[in-house]
């Protein structure tokens, strides 16, 4: 028996869902854009945009739950496949595609097995696991094998996605107050 009173969700509502999936299109297809222009030998702009996607699955799970959260992720796939084809290379499309499914169905899984604990310490797990899942696929999918410096694309990619994920902390936290799901 969990020593934490059951948690009662909110209903995501359609403006809800479609805010959420919104966001998380515009994350995806900003972050495949910009991932196509490196900075340097070991790193791409995409890298700076694409930890928002976890932000906005943590919010989405924290007050919906982690059923809405899925749903947010399946319709941002969706969306996702469709924008990434349209601007991005097809080899980027589907690795940014895979990546992105992993990584944020996983990033939901942990985040609601540790949402009961200290407020910070969901969103850094979940973001720490599922930014290093999203790496190791879309890097050896979307560049493995070609000329390019990926492999120090990718760790230089992680390293920042998991320091920009610890500063998502702080809006994380301002909006909790509004966010935090009613107790029965």
């Amino acid at each position: 028996m969990s020593p934490y009173p059951p948690i009662r969700f909110a209903p995501l509502t359609p403006t809800s869902l479609l805010l959420a999936v919104l966001a998380m299109g515009a994350v995806v297809l900003g972050s495949n854009v910009l991932v196509q222009y490196p900075i340097n030998d070991w790193l791409t702009w995409g890298a700076f945009s694409y930890p928002v996607a976890f932000l906005v699955s943590n919010l989405i799970n924290r007050r919906f739950g982690p059923r809405a959260a899925r749903r947010v992720a399946w319709a941002g796939f969706a969306v996702a496949v469709v924008l990434s084809l349209w601007i991005a290379t097809p080899r980027i499309a589907i690795a940014s595609c895979m990546a992105f499914i992993c990584a944020q169905l996983l990033d939901i899984t942990v985040f609601d097995r540790l949402r009961a604990g200290n407020w910070w310490r969901a969103p850094a797990v979940a973001t720490t696991c599922s930014a290093t899942l999203d790496t190791a696929i879309f890097w050896s999918i979307a560049f493995a094998g070609s000329a390019l410096p990926w492999l120090s694309w990718a760790v230089g990619d992680w390293l920042v996605k998991l320091g920009i994920g610890l500063c998502l902390l702080v809006p994380f936290r301002a909006l909790l107050w509004k966010m935090a799901p009613a107790r029965m």
